[in-house]
């Protein structure tokens, strides 16, 4: 699932090699995470045709051919192009929706409900380590070997081995009764209040997540005058310390109220967004990007969990609905590019980023 992750550190690549603006670069997570809209009520659907594990497994084998894909360019005629990444981010974001949809209530089949919220966590601290190499690994790839895109083929040699290792592994799913479900029936869910509140919790989340994924780097060259190689270091720090707060959050969610973690998660979300407006070094940027990393770490279990637990009998239907919202990663960094070419500085990106964190204030309450 973390895959999906290195799209920070591909898009900075990529607006270098191509010289792209603000708006056209924050457009490419786009191709990613616009999948999410448009795929993840039909995985709902198809996991009550085929079943989840089947639906897992399309998902690795979707995901190793858009990680195969960079490969076209070392092809003579190809060649290292832009129509090659775009095909590369579009199967990357069809193959991470199946993924995440059908991913998570898999797992809701062998873990009790009362520690599901912490299981979903210890899965995003597994996530997160993949998300924390990508900015690791491009930057080492290109200095050892002078190509920063030898990052897919060490991923897609890991997808390989996960299609392999899950299709040897037997998981009992819970049979379904009655008749697969529309696109009216999911989106009906969306009548219920609550459900409502918690699917543009996972917008601003995810919108949080691949946002500062993106500028954080971008805050260091503009404010510290470093290169991008040397910024790249920025979205390391925030997926160690998102790394570090699923690992702690697989814990705590087990033994404390997820109310009282939301709260705080939004607490340390806030001060650290309000933090960025006044930050002009690299130390104090560094520290806002450790505490977003840490205060976004368990946002997305918990809001999850509170929706599966919502209405358990429609699981699938809900997961499709959840994952749905993905798509603010294709949203809110959009925005962000314009208000940053609008206003001529990642500051537009800073502003976008603090009322995503202030609707996560107003949904707190919500969270049991």
């Amino acid at each position: 699932m973390g895959f999906v992750d290195m799209v920070g550190t591909i898009t900075n690549y990529v607006q270098k090699d191509f010289k792209l603006s603000e708006t056209i670069a924050n457009l490419l997570p786009s191709m990613i995470f616009l999948w999410f809209l448009v795929l993840s009520i039909p995985t709902g659907m198809l996991m009550n045709r085929i079943g989840r594990r089947k639906t897992v497994l399309l998902s690795l084998l979707v995901t190793a051919a858009a990680l195969l894909v960079p490969s076209l360019s070392y092809i003579p005629f190809i060649g290292y192009n832009f129509t090659v990444m775009m095909v590369c981010f579009a199967l990357l974001g069809i193959g991470n929706t199946l993924m995440q949809v059908s991913l998570n209530p898999l797992i809701s089949n062998v873990v009790s409900g009362d520690k599901l919220a912490s299981t979903l966590t210890f899965g995003q601290f597994i996530k997160a380590i993949a998300s924390f190499l990508a900015p690791v690994l491009a930057p080492w790839a290109l200095l050892t070997f002078g190509d920063w895109k030898l990052l897919f083929v060490i991923f897609g040699a890991v997808a390989v081995i996960a299609f392999i290792y899950l299709g040897l592994t037997p998981v009992k799913e819970q049979k379904i009764e009655g008749k697969a479900s529309t696109f009216k029936e999911c989106f009906a869910l969306l009548g219920d209040p609550l459900i409502l509140m918690l699917f543009f919790g996972i917008l601003v989340h995810v919108g949080i997540d691949v946002g500062i994924n993106l500028t954080s780097p971008k805050l260091l060259v503009e404010r510290a005058n470093m290169e991008l190689e040397q910024a790249l270091s920025a979205a390391q720090v925030y997926f160690v310390f998102r790394l570090t707060g699923c690992l702690l959050g697989s814990f705590i969610l087990s033994k404390f109220v997820a109310k009282k973690i939301f709260f705080i998660s939004v607490g340390l979300l806030l001060a650290s967004s309000i933090g960025l407006f006044f930050s002009h070094t690299a130390m104090t940027i560094y520290i806002c990007i450790a505490m977003i990393g840490l205060g976004n770490s368990n946002i997305f279990p918990m809001i999850f969990s509170r929706a599966l637990l919502h209405k358990p009998s429609y699981g699938n239907e809900i997961s499709g609905l959840m994952i749905t919202g993905i798509a603010g990663g294709a949203v809110f960094p959009l925005f962000m590019g314009v208000a940053n070419d609008a206003i001529g500085s990642q500051m537009g990106a800073v502003i976008v980023l603090t009322l995503c964190v202030l609707y996560l204030a107003v949904l707190a309450p919500k969270i049991k």
